[in-house]
């Protein structure tokens, strides 16, 4: 499975930007998708992570981040709300064939990733 994720870019604090992933798979609705990031100096760590039926989050991005997906277009979207300075980071999707990715031993694709930096 290939992932190009896009919708990366400077966002002010209290903004919002939305995330997609695009993945070239036939079978992209047995994939557990994911989405992780990495900020400068620090390890990179999990966001959410979405299956068929359920979706997890980490208690840092709960209630501000949604993440979705689109089986018809083979695509998940981060929606991310009231963004902060320490939201700065670059986003990487993250697929996994028949887990939902919540660490990265799980993942069996990433995307390139995409930089969001939210300025103050």
């Amino acid at each position: 499975v290939q992932l190009q994720a896009s919708g990366g870019g400077l966002v002010q604090a209290g903004g919002s930007l939305r995330l997609s992933c695009a993945a070239s798979v036939r079978t992209f609705s047995r994939y557990g998708m994911g989405w992780f990031r990495q900020a400068p100096g620090k390890e990179r760590e999990f966001l959410a992570a979405i299956t068929g039926g359920s979706t997890y989050y980490a208690d840092s991005v709960k209630g501000r981040f949604t993440m979705s997906r689109d089986n018809a277009k083979n695509t998940v979207y981060l929606q991310m709300n009231n963004l902060k300075p320490e939201d700065t980071a670059t986003y990487y999707c993250a697929a996994s064939q028949g887990f939902a990715p919540r660490t990265e031993s799980r993942v069996d694709a990433w995307g390139q990733g995409t930089q969001v930096p939210v300025s103050s």
